[in-house]
């Protein structure tokens, strides 16, 4: 262990006596769930334990809240994309019905989907959502969403590019 993880891990401990209880406190009111709460706390910390760079903060609170937002946030998107996939697998015939080994792969792969399209605008995901999973051609999504077919293409190869070097390690 070198130098710079001793000294991040000494500070990342330090935190976690400090403000554990404070972190899984705000969650836990914005929550409404104290077992959810302590989980995103931990993942909270673990965040931290992946950093390189040491934390530095000034105003650890402060700190905490901004990496536990992103945190929830990335709770409440799986949360909604759980819902969304339950919710279509209801829709399908009895006779479709998928495994649970094959429902967790499937949601497993959402997830990674989502997290590729992270960052990019809403109407280009909805483009290669509309294209990928609908089957829809350039035309009716330009249709769907009101722009012209040279925009669809563009949005295409923003979100596929994003996808195939996302998927490579080439983006961060």
């Amino acid at each position: 262990m070198s130098a710079n993880d001793s000294a991040l891990q000494r500070e990342i401990t330090a935190l976690y006596s400090d403000h554990h209880g404070w972190l899984r406190g705000w969650l836990r009111k914005r929550l409404g769930d104290a077992h959810q709460a302590a989980d995103l706390a931990h993942d909270t910390f673990i965040q931290l334990l992946t950093r390189d760079e040491p934390v530095a903060a000034r105003e650890p609170r402060a700190f905490l809240t901004t990496v536990a937002q992103r945190v929830l946030a990335n709770h409440w998107r799986r949360q909604q994309i759980e819902r969304a996939y339950l919710e279509a697998l209801a829709l399908q015939p009895e006779a479709v019905a998928v495994s649970p080994e094959e429902r967790a792969i499937v949601f497993e792969t959402l997830l990674a989907v989502d997290r590729m399209l992270d960052g990019l605008p809403l109407p280009v995901k909805r483009a290669f959502l509309m294209s990928q999973l609908e089957d829809m051609s350039h035309a009716d999504i330009a249709n769907a969403l009101e722009i012209s077919v040279t925009t669809v293409k563009r949005y295409l190869v923003k979100a596929g590019t994003q996808c195939y070097f996302g998927a490579h390690g080439v983006l961060p």
